[in-house]
């Protein structure tokens, strides 16, 4: 005797039913880009779409000029031909880490020497992240293989008030 199946036999998977709307709170997005001059570029063509699909348009000029700038700094330094990008939002602000391969150095004077010229290319998005009220860092990479860390943090409510001052980047 035939087997006939019918849609209520079929088992259900995410495509039999359309996508609920992105919001800010399903924001999680990660990136290999090559370690180039031209990914800060993309990387701000990426954040205006993200920020704008789930509703963040509101923090695009704080968050492109803080996440640009992070990406340049990756990409200078990076000792591999990628960068790894993580945008995520949660608890009300955009988290963003990049990854480097640029290792620690375990000579003390040269990790001071190599922290410094970090922290000074990263002074810029510093500025802007400690406007918004939020956080910014650098340090090694947790995952496998090692290499550096930068991340920022930049709290909604805190980048509406920076840029309702008169902050933009243009």
């Amino acid at each position: 005797m035939p087997v006939t199946l019918t849609s209520a036999c079929l088992p259900h998977t995410p495509m039999d039913r359309p996508p609920a709307p992105p919001t800010p709170e399903t924001l999680a997005y990660s990136l290999t880009l090559p370690a180039d001059p031209r990914t800060p570029a993309i990387v701000r063509a990426t954040l205006r779409t993200v920020l704008r699909a789930h509703g963040l348009a509101d923090m695009t000029d704080a968050a492109v000029q803080v996440t640009s700038e992070l990406a340049a700094c990756a990409c200078r330094f990076s000792t591999s031909p990628e960068v790894y990008v993580r945008l995520r939002y949660r608890e009300d602000a955009l988290r963003v880490v990049l990854y480097d391969a640029h290792p620690r150095h375990t000579h003390p004077r040269l990790a001071a020497a190599c922290d410094a010229r970090r922290r000074s290319t990263l002074r810029l998005p510093a500025c802007v992240v400690r406007a918004c009220g939020g956080d910014w860092g650098f340090g090694d990479a947790r995952e496998p293989g090692g290499g550096t860390r930068t991340w920022a943090v930049l709290p909604r409510a805190g980048v509406r008030a920076y840029l309702a001052g008169g902050h933009t980047k243009e």
